[in-house]
């Protein structure tokens, strides 16, 4: 499973969903960090890559 501050979200999920994993972090909030961040809300937690 991929780690997120902490906190290890569903692999095999949308993105979109696997964020709503991270306290505080509910599915209008997730929404707006993959607009702000220009990501396709419909990848896969396991397809994104750490980019430094």
């Amino acid at each position: 499973m991929p780690r997120l501050l902490g906190v290890e979200i569903p692999a095999e999920k949308r993105i979109e969903a696997s964020l709503t994993y991270i306290y505080g972090i509910g599915f209008a909030t997730a929404r707006r960090i993959l607009e702000q961040t220009n990501i396709d809300p419909n990848l896969r937690a396991k397809t994104l890559r750490r980019s430094n």
